[in-house]
């Protein structure tokens, strides 16, 4: 029996349930929309437990946590740039950029922080949002540099969400980049099916969507006037990072390390500082809006 056979024969069950609970006159409590009843497949029952990461802010579970991914890093550079002291790699950008906005938001207060990485080592694709779900965070970051392939002209940030249609030619080519990162890394993952990731992305909550919608545009809106944006904003693509279907999740392209404008405010701790003020305004916003709905409910 195939895989896809397999799910949908236990899609089904739920389905006659019902039905015969209703043609037999019987009543069926429908529970409320929420996290807790999202379909979860281990697609690897044998793969070894994740070493989760610290978490910093409040030691209050109550608080919301976002966990906030770096992107690249170990043996695979990211995208690279030349910069008047040499070469300029995405890992080492994106990480300052990461490090800068946690410790924002821990100065701020009130919101929990993790990193998928702290230092230059190796997160598979997969691990980084499976940290988030086994964290059980309300909100996922992944943080990147993009490359101007030869055109130093090209600059600005953009916002990428989920999805499995590419918004245009450049999204799907920054995906198809993006997904190889294991294999950069030398990491051969057996056992992975894309009929199944498919399917987990068909049977992710609508929700959980719209909310990775919603945030990507508070970083928009809070980064007007603040930063660089590139003119086509906000995108999006079939990223293998954002496939966490309970997770909100968002990938923030902080700009191109082949255009010196954008290299120069990455690579210095007044630049980011401003790059991580507008993340964390985003963020902050996200949050007071989900607290505030969940009081009127």
């Amino acid at each position: 029996m195939s895989v896809r056979t397999l799910l949908l024969v236990i899609l089904a069950i739920p389905t006659l349930i019902v039905g015969g609970a209703m043609a037999l006159g019987l009543t069926i409590p429908t529970p409320e929309w929420g996290r807790d009843y999202v379909l979860r497949f281990w697609l690897d029952p044998n793969a070894e437990p994740l070493e989760l990461p610290a978490i910093a802010g409040p030691d209050d579970p109550d608080r919301p946590l976002i966990v906030i991914d770096a992107g690249h890093g170990g043996r695979d550079p990211g995208s690279i740039g030349n910069g008047a002291n040499g070469e300029v790699l995405e890992k080492d950008i994106v990480l300052a950029l990461a490090l800068a906005l946690r410790d924002e938001l821990v100065e701020g207060g009130g919101i929990r922080v993790a990193l998928t990485r702290d230092d230059d080592t190796i997160v598979t694709l997969a691990q980084r949002p499976e940290i988030a779900r086994q964290l059980d965070a309300d909100l996922f970051l992944s943080i990147h540099a993009d490359s101007g392939a030869g055109n130093t002209d090209v600059s600005g940030a953009s916002i990428y969400t989920l999805s499995t249609e590419a918004s245009s030619e450049a999204a799907a080519r920054f995906a198809e980049r993006e997904n190889a990162a294991d294999a950069l890394n030398g990491i051969t993952i057996e056992g992975q099916s894309a009929e199944v990731s498919a399917i987990l992305v068909e049977l992710s909550q609508q929700q959980t969507q719209d909310d990775a919608t919603e945030f990507a545009a508070l970083i928009a809106r809070e980064g007007e006037g603040a930063i660089r944006f590139h003119p086509q904003t906000r995108r999006s693509a079939e990223l293998a990072v954002l496939r966490a279907p309970d997770v909100p999740g968002v990938l923030f392209e902080s700009g191109f390390v082949t255009n010196q404008a954008d290299r120069s405010r990455l690579t210095t701790s007044e630049g980011r500082a401003e790059y991580a003020a507008v993340l964390a305004r985003a963020i902050r916003v996200y949050f007071a809006r989900r607290t505030n709905n969940r009081a009127e409910q």
